[in-house]
């Protein structure tokens, strides 16, 4: 479509009440979102822009979105470089991701929800727990607490299972186990973090 029917199609969501313009997996095309989004603010735009993405990230675009991103929503996938390559052809996965995530976090901060509970700025991270560890889950919660905030909210997922070529590793060809999941929640609030990992609530204390 063009950058005016991109505009036009924001504003229809606005008017329907919708509460934010969610781009998924966007960076490809953030010069015409981006541009879209300066035509859609000028014409009365007002919600919250969504950058909806994989975490595998060039920093020095994410930093080119400052002032025009209210919400980034990456995903953190892995915490070590070798399941990363072998699976994902992605030995910098981490390290990129970790870069991006930290610009991300530099300009819009921990993640800010208005009375109503719904969220207007900020970061919110996703990570998918897999079987076996293979997610480095550990080591990606510990870059999170300590390296950008135990305030930010991290949606720690339960839901992997294996399709298509997942079935070729045995050691992803099964769903995750709740001891796995609760490995890592676990894990999460004994180094201090506690946005984001109860369902149905953004925030969740461990009891003492």
């Amino acid at each position: 479509m063009s950058t005016d029917e991109a505009a036009e199609m924001m504003l229809k969501l606005q008017k329907q009440g919708c509460h934010n313009i969610n781009f998924v997996t966007p960076t490809h095309f953030a010069p015409q979102l981006v541009k879209a989004t300066e035509v859609a603010a000028r014409r009365g735009l007002k919600l919250p822009i969504v950058w909806n993405c994989g975490g595998y990230e060039n920093a020095e675009i994410i930093k080119l979105l400052d002032g025009i991103v209210d919400i980034y929503m990456p995903d953190i996938k892995y915490g070590e470089s070798e399941p990363a390559r072998k699976y994902s052809n992605a030995a910098d996965y981490f390290e990129r991701c970790k870069e991006s995530v930290k610009e991300m976090h530099r300009q819009v901060g921990d993640l800010k929800v208005d009375a109503r509970g719904i969220a207007y700025k900020g970061l919110l991270i996703r990570h998918l727990v897999l079987p076996n560890g293979l997610a480095g889950s550990e080591k990606v919660l510990e870059f999170i607490a300590e390296e950008l905030s135990k305030e930010c909210y991290v949606n720690i997922m339960d839901q992997y299972r294996p399709c298509g070529k997942a079935y070729e590793y045995a050691e992803l060809s099964r769903s995750i186990t709740s001891n796995e999941y609760s490995k890592v929640v676990n894990f999460a609030t004994k180094i201090g973090l506690y946005r984001g990992f109860s369902v149905g609530s953004l925030f969740f204390k461990p009891s003492s």
